[in-house]
């Protein structure tokens, strides 16, 4: 039975992608788990793996193919055996009903029709997706087999047509009367606020100026609307403090001596993820997130790093950070940081977390506000660290290295006073960084 091969959602936000490359052809015999094409989503470029055995019978979809639909059909997959007349069949769309309904109906002729589309991915009782593939959902439903019952043995645990066969010839199949669960409704994105003005209208103002129009990506796409939402619905207050870096710099240049022979060199980006990450401990109701009708307290202290990249950024997540060694945070955050560069990113490397960092301070700025990145409660802007003259405790003017910071914080998770109280920890933190090895 030829089966349609979909444009996955290879990430929660994924609603559509570029087909990349193909890494089979037409003709090739794939199996479970093989890598069929690279694709790139909104934020990076993913391998895509079969999760069912047979023949490419025809690739419906071209490499390089961008905005390709989420559930669009990008190839067909022929049974062993199965003649390549199947793969048109199942390629073709559906024929357009007649424009007259008066019409004299054409004699039937018996001829290949598409192969049916597979049933829509089954909810499980817990409400939870059951993940199938398109092949095995399509047996399912029409042999009667509930897929709630199965074990999948395909990539992930995925479900595929051996374990249904599996199932028809054991006790797991389910009655008629309850052959298939109910399709999941898909929860349809919230519609983009259209534009204030459209781009004809723009055009028209910039008439006889030469300029070059870029087409947005996946990418830009996306921070567009997390951003707009970000500023439309998260009520931001800004909290602001400097903090004197000299004791972390001279630490800084100790530790990086002692440690020049194993190849380590610390940023000063890299206290200030520890600092944060213990501050989220000291302070543990700051570590939280909104989660729509509720608040979620997180446990372990996950931070976010904004990291820049050609045509916009990623927020790669240092989990557990606040249990981990200045020197393996600083190797883990450059690991990160190269293959975000290189879009190499998975998904669950930059997903989640309830705190973010956006350090611009390499580049000279000396402070700035920044965007939460819903869900987290709170994210820190970094500026430079530039020397000023300050008043000493005994009030005495010297020269000292002073680093601004602010805080932006949603206001639904956090209050003015607990954000006060993360922000000193913050700042004690980096103004005494021995403490921070205690």
């Amino acid at each position: 039975m030829a089966t349609q091969i979909l444009m996955p959602a290879l990430s929660p936000t994924m609603e559509e992608g570029t087909l990349a490359k193909w890494l089979v052809k037409e003709g090739d015999t794939v199996s479970s788990g093989d890598i069929l094409a690279e694709i790139e989503t909104d934020k990076a470029t993913m391998e895509f793996e079969a999760v069912d055995e047979g023949v490419i019978g025809k690739i419906l979809v071209a490499e390089g193919t961008s905005s390709v639909k989420v559930n669009e059909p990008i190839a067909v997959l022929l049974e062993e055996g199965e003649d390549a007349s199947a793969a048109d069949a199942a390629g073709a769309p559906a024929a357009a009903p007649a424009p007259d309904a008066k019409e004299e109906p054409a004699p039937a002729k018996a001829e290949s029709k598409p192969a049916a589309p597979a049933p829509a991915a089954p909810q499980g009782s817990d409400g939870k997706r059951i993940f199938a593939s398109p092949l095995a959902r399509r047996i399912a439903a029409d042999k009667g087999v509930d897929l709630a019952a199965l074990s999948g043995s395909g990539p992930k645990g995925r479900i595929v047509k051996a374990d249904v066969e599996a199932a028809q010839g054991g006790s797991a199949a389910a009655p008629a009367a309850s052959s298939a669960a109910a399709p999941a409704q898909a929860a349809a994105p919230a519609p983009a606020a259209a534009p204030s003005v459209s781009a004809s209208t723009i055009a028209k103002m910039y008439e006889g100026r030469e300029y070059e129009e870029i087409a947005l990506d996946g990418m830009r796409k996306t921070i567009a609307a997390r951003l707009t939402e970000a500023k439309q619905t998260i009520p931001h207050f800004y909290l602001r403090r400097s903090v004197k870096l000299d004791a972390l710099m001279k630490f800084r240049s100790q530790l990086n001596k002692q440690l020049e022979g194993r190849g380590v060199k610390l940023s000063v980006n890299d206290f200030i993820i520890k600092a944060c990450a213990l501050a989220l401990q000291a302070v543990p109701d700051a570590n939280a997130v909104w989660a729509g009708d509720r608040v979620f307290k997180l446990k372990p202290s996950d931070v976010a790093v904004a990291v820049a990249i050609d045509g916009g950024l990623f927020t790669p997540v240092l989990k557990d950070a606040e249990s981990k060694s200045l020197s393996t945070l600083s190797a883990e955050m450059k690991d990160l940081a190269t293959r975000a560069r290189d879009r190499k990113l998975a998904p669950h490397e930059y997903q989640g977390g309830s705190f973010a960092i956006s350090n611009l301070g390499m580049f000279g700025i000396e402070n700035f506000d920044a965007v939460i990145n819903p869900p987290h409660g709170a994210i820190l802007a970094v500026g430079a660290g530039i020397k000023q003259p300050v008043v000493n405790a005994e009030g005495e003017i010297e020269v000292a290295t002073v680093m601004s910071m602010t805080l932006s914080v949603d206001h639904r998770v956090i209050d003015g006073a607990l954000g006060a109280e993360l922000l000193k920890a913050i700042c004690e933190n980096l103004e005494n960084p021995m403490l921070m090895l205690a």
